[in-house]
């Protein structure tokens, strides 16, 4: 799937590096991290005391634009996650 602007401007708010917020009122450790010099980037949460997880990789090309890649798991929940997650600063 392509990923919308709307979705990479959400998606690039996040921390960089590892991060704690909440995600419909629960605790998460985020981690995003830059690959292959901002080519590419890993998005990995896990819900603190619960069974959730998220996983996803974001590809920046230049023939097909930013490619969205869900770690097996649905488009719609990363998305989700990735509008409402809500970082501890």
């Amino acid at each position: 799937m392509t990923a919308t602007q709307p979705f990479l401007q959400a998606f690039f708010a996040l921390p960089a590096g590892t991060s704690t917020g909440r995600f419909k009122g629960n605790p998460y450790v985020l981690t995003r991290t830059e690959l292959a010099g901002g080519k590419s980037q890993k998005l990995v949460a896990h819900q603190l005391g619960g069974p959730d997880y998220i996983s996803l990789n974001l590809y920046l090309t230049k023939n097909s634009g930013a490619l969205l890649r869900p770690c097996e798991m649905s488009v719609q929940k990363v998305t989700d996650f990735v509008f409402c997650f809500q970082p501890d600063y």
